[in-house]
């Protein structure tokens, strides 16, 4: 049996490992346009910060290698032209010369290309880049060496642009970022992604939301945005987003859905006989909603990887779909998130709660423990997890994948305070964050608590709501919240005469537990109480403007 690869990096290695290592006798061969087939894509920013010293470090095998291990034919700079499905035939055009090559079974890696929205100038521009490749990143680095640029605009907030951001800052280059979402980090809802801005403009960047570039002028030396600004720069580096390509499978007659993404079926077969498709290019079953998704991530690539292979040997597989979990660092701090955001949620009309935890990265009282915030999205009535996200400079990885796992087994918010994990003061929390989150969740599923969300606030002041702020005096001189009264917690009960029950109350803290406290003996005493989620310190963060010094 002869089985082509065309694509290689996440999927079409890991189907062609596998491939072997459970048929001996196969003649496999990959086929890749570009110069290599197997490289560490995702630390290609950290290269272009030094971070990575050594460039061989991102190439992971050769075709040599590839070939005395696994006795595969790879076969750089051979791109695939066309597919003939009824021959079961590729057109190959390569380095030494074109010719077709016959398959038995086909597998599509073609993965995902960066879009680049059209706008004037950007032919003529000379110092644009993306990067999603070893020579895009050979085409940074030597331009940067080069031309020592000092000053420079990246385009597009999300993973890729925020680990460009901090690498091209780390060489010292004055960067503008610009996002046309209304906040960086569009994966992550506003409140925590408002952190991450945070960390940006204290490590000296310059970050622009909610607005887009539209012109280049002078080859690419002048970026200009909608409002008419004309930003100066000397390296311009676009990430915007990445599509599926899939122009080989539309043009092959392969049955293509949201935004072209490939369409499979649970064993990503494609609408060809015997064309099987992978990683970045295909359409995934969102797992929680099962909607239709594209999550270009390489962990469900490598994975898909292997589960092709296996289906293609007579292993029973299932394509079970994603849920999308991702990290990026950002200077010293940290984003995690796994699941569906609270915008998704909103987009998908799923009712939802959701809770905000501040803990820390292990015990508080051992040296060097980080702050950690940690957000949980669950039904209010069943308790579903529905996704996660975490902030803070440790520890953010640890309770997302624990959450994550938590989603793919089922799992629900009453489990979360179930689960036991390894406690030493150096390594975590006799009550881990994630254990928090599940209390709180539960007190709202079992209605202990009530809560509101931050964007909530000024409209409950708005309808009569009081806001009482339960911190101590010290804490208030250092800043406090709009049209808000400070009762401590520790006097509450002994000045419970100068509230009015007739009046609802809105109680807030420094983190949220406080004010937990506070409102279980406001209600225990007769009157109407809820709870600000993620009170002050999250508040203040998000809405600055409205914190009183």
């Amino acid at each position: 049996m002869r089985i082509v690869i065309i694509g290689g990096v996440a999927g079409g290695m890991s189907a062609a490992t596998r491939l072997r290592r459970l048929n001996e006798k196969a003649e496999i061969i990959v086929l890749e346009k570009g110069p290599y087939v197997s490289f560490a894509n995702c630390g290609l920013p950290y290269y272009v910060a030094g971070e990575i010293e050594n460039r061989s470090d991102l190439l992971v095998q050769t075709p040599q290698q590839l070939q005395a291990r696994f006795e595969l034919d790879v076969r750089p700079f051979s791109e695939a032209t066309a597919v003939d499905p009824e021959r079961k035939s590729v057109s190959v055009q390569s380095d030494k010369g074109n010719y077709e090559l016959t398959y038995d079974k086909l597998i599509l890696s073609t993965g995902a290309k960066p879009f680049i929205p059209p706008a004037p100038g950007l032919t003529e521009a000379k110092n644009l880049f993306t990067l999603r490749s070893v020579p895009d990143v050979d085409d940074i680095t030597n331009y940067i060496d080069t031309h020592q640029p000092t000053e420079a605009v990246v385009v597009g907030a999300g993973f890729i642009g925020l680990e460009m951001t901090e690498s091209l800052a780390t060489r010292g280059i004055k960067v503008t970022l610009i996002e046309k979402a209304p906040h960086v980090l569009p994966p992550l809802d506003e409140e925590m992604a408002a952190y991450i801005a945070k960390e940006l403009a204290e490590n000296g960047v310059r970050v622009l939301t909610g607005i887009s570039v539209t012109a280049f002028e002078n080859e690419g030396q002048v970026v200009v945005l909608e409002n008419g600004e004309k930003i100066k720069s000397e390296l311009t580096l676009m990430s915007v987003g990445v599509q599926p390509e899939s122009s080989l499978a539309e043009t092959a007659g392969i049955k293509t859905g949201l935004r072209n993404g490939i369409v499979v079926d649970e064993e990503y077969q494609t609408s060809q006989k015997d064309i099987y498709a992978v990683g970045d290019a295909i359409i995934v079953k969102q797992q929680i909603t099962g909607d239709d998704a594209l999550i270009a991530l390489a962990s469900p690539a490598n994975r898909q990887g292997r589960q092709v292979a296996d289906i293609i040997s007579g292993l029973p597989r299932k394509n079970k779909g994603s849920i999308g979990t991702a990290i990026v660092r950002v200077f010293n701090q940290v984003a995690a998130s796994t699941g569906l955001s609270e915008r998704q949620l909103q987009q998908a009309g799923e009712n939802y709660d959701s809770v905000h935890v501040q803990g820390k990265s292990h015990a508080g009282y051992f040296p060097n423990a980080q702050n950690l915030l940690l957000k949980l999205l669950f039904h209010p009535v069943t308790g579903k997890i529905y996704g996660a996200q975490a902030i803070g400079p440790d520890g953010a990885d640890k309770r997302i994948d624990i959450l994550a796992t938590a989603i793919k087994a089922g799992l629900t918010v009453e489990d979360l305070p179930e689960l036991e994990f390894t406690y030493a003061p150096p390594f975590g929390s006799a009550k881990d964050p994630v254990n928090m989150a599940g209390y709180a969740a539960l007190n709202i599923l079992e209605g202990l608590s009530e809560s509101i969300q931050w964007y909530e606030l000024e409209q409950k002041q708005a309808e009569g709501y009081l806001l009482l702020d339960v911190r101590n005096p010290n804490e208030v001189a250092q800043g406090r919240l709009e049209g808000s009264i400070n009762i401590p917690l520790d006097s509450l009960r002994s000045r419970l005469d100068e509230l009015s029950k007739e009046q609802p109350l809105i109680v807030s803290c420094q983190s949220g537990l406080r004010s937990y406290i506070a409102e279980r003996i406001l209600k225990q005493n007769g009157f109407q109480a809820i709870n600000l989620d993620g009170a002050f310190s999250l508040y203040s963060v998000v809405r600055p403007g409205k914190v009183e010094k």
